[in-house]
C-alpha cells in the first residue's frame, strides 16, 4: 500500500488528538518518537507529519532498524567510501545524506544497538556525520522521526537504550493506542480499505461482505491491529471465503469481552436481521438498510456530540468561546447543538 496517500482514519479521541498534534508540530522540525504496538499505523503518522511540514516534496527516507545487523545498518545510515572495508568497491551515500533537507524515518529505533545509538546521538547533536572510511564530516539538515513498539523508558532501565538519546529523540511523543481500544474507528477503516482494494485489484468483481461478517470484524480484538485488518479484508475481497473467515473469528482463543451484538447496539449499525430457517440456506436476509456510510455517519455524530458537549461544559456553555475552541462558526455550533440534541447537564 502506498502510505503517502493514506490519511489517519478514525474519529476516536486518540486519532483526533494525533491529528491536532501533527498540525502543531509539523512545522517545528522537533524530533518526534511515535509509539504503539506493531501494525497500529506509526508509519502513517510519520507520513502525515512529513506531508504537513515545509519539507513536503523533499526526500522521505525510511530505515527499518530491526531489519539490518549493526554493520549494515551503520553503512546504511552514514554511507561509506570506496575501500572502507572488504567488498566496498565504490562509494555509497548513506540515508542521512540522501534525506538532507527532508525526513529520515527510523522505524523500530528500540532495536538499534548501544554503539550505533552513540553515533546517532552525535549526528542529532552536531548535525554532522562521517561516512565509514572517511576522515571528513558531512553536514546534514535532516528531520528525524523515530518509531518503536517497545517501552523505551523500560529499555533505559534494562541498559539497552541510551537515556541521552531518548531525551534527544523524544522531544515530542505521539502514541497510537491499539485498535481494540478505539473500536469506533473500525467501521471507518473497513470502509476506507474496501474502497482502496477495489481500486487496487483491477478487473475484479468482489462480493460484498455481509452484515454478519462486518459485525465480527467490529467485535474482534485485532492483536495485529490495522495490518491484520488489512490482510483480512484483502482475503475477504479476493478469496471471498466468508465462512472460513467467520470460523476463524469464532475460534479465537482470546475473544473480546464485548459481544458483537453490544458493538452493533452501541453504533446502531442496522436493525436486527430477520430470522431465517437454517435449512433454507438459499434464502438471503434483507440488507437493504445496511450501509457502511450510515455506520460512519452515526459514529461521527456520536464522537462530534461528545466533543462539543465536553467543550460546552468546560466553557460553562459560553457558545462564543466554545465555537473558537472547536474552530467552527458560532452559527455552525448552534446548528450542531440543535441537530445533535446537546443539552446542559442539570440545565442552565
Amino acid at each position: 500500500m502506498d502510505k503517502s496517500d493514506t490519511p489517519l482514519i478514525g474519529v476516536s479521541q486518540a486519532i483526533v488528538k494525533t491529528k491536532e498534534l501533527i498540525k502543531h508540530v509539523a512545522a517545528t522540525g522537533l524530533n518526534i518518537v511515535i509509539t504503539g504496538e506493531s501494525g497500529v499505523g506509526k508509519e502513517v503518522v510519520a507520513q502525515n507529519l512529513y506531508y504537513a511540514s515545509p519539507r513536503k516534496g523533499k526526500p522521505f527516507i525510511k530505515v527499518n532498524c530491526a531489519a539490518l545487523p549493526d554493520g549494515l545498518l551503520e553503512s546504511e545510515l552514514f554511507g561509506y567510501e570506496r575501500g572502507a572495508f572488504t567488498g566496498a568497491e565504490k562509494k555509497k551515500r548513506g540515508k542521512f545524506e540522501l534525506a538532507d533537507k527532508g525526513v529520515l524515518f527510523l522505524d523500530e529505533i528500540g532495536d538499534m544497538s548501544i554503539l550505533l545509538q552513540a553515533k546517532l546521538l552525535h549526528v542529532l547533536q552536531s548535525g554532522e556525520f562521517a561516512p565509514l572510511g572517511s576522515e571528513d564530516d558531512h553536514k546534514t539538515d535532516t528531520w528525524v522521526l523515530a518509531a518503536t513498539n517497545q517501552n523505551l523508558a523500560q529499555s533505559i532501565k534494562n541498559g539497552t537504550f541510551r537515556k541521552d538519546l531518548y531525551y534527544r529523540l523524544n522531544t515530542v511523543n505521539i502514541h497510537l493506542p491499539p485498535l481494540r481500544e478505539r473500536r469506533e474507528d473500525i467501521p471507518f477503516l473497513i470502509e476506507y480499505y474496501l474502497d482502496f482494494y477495489k481500486v487496487q485489484f483491477k478487473n475484479k468483481s468482489f462480493p460484498k461482505p455481509d452484515r454478519n461478517i462486518l459485525e465480527k470484524l467490529a467485535a474482534y480484538h485485532w492483536p495485529g491491529n490495522i495490518r491484520e485488518l488489512q490482510n483480512v479484508l484483502q482475503r475477504l475481497m479476493v478469496v471471498g471465503d466468508f465462512e472460513a473467515i467467520s470460523r476463524e473469528f469464532n475460534e479465537q482463543d482470546k475473544p473480546v469481552p464485548d459481544s458483537a451484538q453490544r458493538i452493533s447496539n452501541e453504533t446502531e449499525i442496522a436493525p436486527p436481521l430477520p430470522s431465517s430457517n437454517p435449512i433454507e440456506e438459499s434464502v438471503e436476509p434483507d440488507f437493504s438498510n445496511f450501509s457502511l456510510k450510515k455506520i460512519k455517519k452515526k459514529a461521527a455524530d456520536k464522537a462530534e456530540k461528545k466533543a462539543i458537549a465536553l467543550v460546552l461544559s468546560k466553557t460553562h456553555w459560553n457558545r462564543s468561546k466554545a465555537s473558537k475552541i472547536l474552530q467552527i462558526s458560532y452559527k455552525t455550533l448552534l446548528y450542531k447543538i440543535s441537530e445533535l440534541e446537546i443539552e446542559p447537564v442539570g440545565g442552565l
